[in-house]
């Protein structure tokens, strides 16, 4: 999903042109964030409308999201100077925190406490936070993906007269978005989406850069 690190001493100018001219196109790059947005979107739907057991799709979903954060966050740990052993066991440890939470919660009793809405709510939301925390220490490309899961967390806890959907709709002026939350939730994946592919520009362009200048000081 992001660029296989170099060290920067390996890199000559020969090694980094063709390191440049053999980078991950910019769409297969782009790849999983849109799966990721049209998997959530699709995920909300299904909770919205009230799916019996959609919450298992949920907790299916946080591993893939792991995954994703694994593979994508290559680059900003080759911008931050990171070993490749202690960025996967940072990723490891993360994401292994919030699954292991999620056990707990099934297995001493306090799922049971909850039914199927506050509980897909609940999930969400620490799939949220444990995105957006991801993103700040491992891959500030999925920063708005974690809060477009945020957002949805809270339009599933709070299902009538929602506040989040209410500035949604009067800014992007969905005049339906308290009756028709998939469709607000659609356009604020897709302003999202756009957002982190900007962050996608803006990483790669930085990885870019290192490069060439590990290149240039080798030369």
């Amino acid at each position: 999903m992001s660029e296989t690190l170099v060290p920067e001493k390996a890199l000559t100018p020969a090694s980094a042109r063709r390191r440049s001219e053999h980078s991950m196109p910019f769409v297969l790059a782009a790849l999983p964030l849109l799966l990721l947005f049209a998997a959530a979107v699709l995920l909300f739907w299904l909770s919205e409308s009230k799916m019996e057991g959609a919450f298992r799709y949920w907790e299916i979903f946080i591993p893939i999201v792991a995954i994703v954060s694994l593979g994508s966050g290559w680059s900003q740990a080759y911008l931050s100077g990171n070993s490749r052993l202690w960025y996967v066991l940072k990723q490891a440890v993360h994401w292994g925190a919030l699954i292991a939470l999620l056990y707990l919660l099934n297995t001493h009793g306090i799922r049971a406490l909850m039914n199927a809405q506050q509980y897909t709510a609940v999930l969400i939301y620490l799939l949220a936070f444990g995105t957006v925390l991801a993103a700040l220490h491992m891959d500030l490309k999925l920063l708005v993906f974690g809060l477009f899961l945020a957002f949805c967390a809270y339009v599933i806890a709070v299902p009538t007269a929602n506040p989040a959907l209410a500035m949604v709709g009067n800014i992007l002026r969905i005049a339906d978005a308290q009756t028709n939350p998939t469709m607000a939730s659609l356009w604020v994946a897709g302003i999202g989406l756009a957002a982190s592919l900007f962050l996608l520009v803006m990483m790669r362009a930085a990885v870019m850069g290192k490069r060439a200048s590990a290149a240039r000081n080798t030369a």
